[in-house]
């Protein structure tokens, strides 16, 4: 399958043209939609957030991620293989914590472009065009690189800040919660947070953390709107305390 994963939002056209051009040049292929509100702007938040859901989907499968202030730029075009599940995307960090997480990885800078390459819009016009060939099993079309060279290769393995906010006011960190202590308390925004195994274990309207589905370590409130209720916002920095 090819997994999207990118700051666009759902509104506007640009999530549908990725869409066609992959049906037109991997019509077999599935696409799902993994992520279309990851962090604005932010390829180190959406780092983490990558590396910890993509583990999820199965070998072989080709993430289109574009997270990419920067398009038309001085970055490079990049494709990765980590662990056997395929990456498309700029050389601007947003592939380095799933390469480096990875126990096989090799790397390459695009070279290829299409004859159409606009400015703004690398996710259509390049992007997309390479995760259908990668889908299709054809090489990348590129030069090998050291991955050890990927930009965010300095980014620390665990980010301790606000990476992403859901659609019920949850916030996740960039924080794996297996390197945690369980019974460690976060702090953030002012506020110290005890650990939870789940929601219903608190309160109705009770702040605490948790380990989520992915493992991350995510603030929440029962019922209630963690964002809303600890004002919290992606970038905030969050401390771990015993």
């Amino acid at each position: 399958m090819i997994v999207l994963f990118t700051d666009f939002g759902l509104a506007g056209p640009y999530v549908g043209q990725m869409k066609a051009v992959l049906h037109n040049d991997a019509p077999q292929h599935p696409v799902v939609d993994l992520m279309a509100d990851a962090p604005r702007f932010d390829p180190k938040a959406s780092a983490y957030l990558l590396a910890a859901y993509a583990s999820g989907f199965a070998c072989g499968s080709v993430f289109l991620c574009v997270v990419d202030p920067g398009v038309g730029g001085a970055r490079a075009p990049l494709a990765i293989e980590a662990d056997g599940r395929w990456y498309v995307g700029p050389d601007n960090g947003l592939l380095a914590l799933v390469a480096r997480r990875a126990a096989a990885v090799r790397a390459w800078h695009l070279t290829w472009r299409p004859e159409r390459l606009s400015a703004s819009f690398h996710g259509r016009d390049l992007f997309a065009p390479v995760a259908a060939r990668l889908a299709a099993g054809q090489a990348p079309p590129g030069e090998a690189i050291e991955p050890a060279a990927l930009a965010g290769s300095d980014w620390p393995d665990d980010l301790a800040e606000i990476v992403y906010l859901d659609s019920y006011g949850n916030a996740m960190t960039g924080l794996r919660a297996s390197g945690l202590a369980p019974q460690s308390r976060l702090r953030v925004a002012g506020h110290r947070l005890s650990p939870s195994r789940t929601f219903s274990d608190v309160a109705p309207g009770q702040a605490f953390w948790y380990e989520n589905a992915n493992g991350l370590a995510e603030v929440a409130v029962n019922q209630g709107s963690a964002v809303a209720a600890l004002g919290l916002a992606v970038g905030q920095t969050v401390a771990v305390e015993a």
